[in-house]
């Protein structure tokens, strides 16, 4: 069985849209990744618009961790309003 099929199989599902019925802010993450190890780019962007800013964070976020930049502190702030932004944009835009 291939990592692939493996999480294809076993996504977990979202307790927030179980409880409440409307979809969370993280609800489409899964499936973009998924989209991604496809290589389906664009798929995962529709699927989950902030999934390229968050990869681009965490790998910065891993950068600084090893480099320690000199503003490397306000640059994880930026990106991460820029993730929050794109988060909460998608989720509005989907519960109206």
């Amino acid at each position: 069985m291939s990592l692939l099929s493996f999480l294809e199989e076993n996504m977990l599902s979202c307790q927030w849209k179980q409880q409440f019925d409307i979809e969370c802010m993280g609800c489409g993450m899964q499936r973009s990744i998924i989209h991604l190890l496809k290589g389906e780019f664009v798929e995962a962007f529709y699927m989950y618009p902030a999934i390229y800013t968050l990869i681009a964070m965490f790998a910065f976020l891993l950068l600084h961790l090893k480099f320690s930049f000199k503003k490397g502190h306000k640059i994880l702030l930026y990106l991460f309003i820029t993730n929050l932004v794109l988060m909460l944009s998608n989720y509005f835009l989907k519960i109206f």
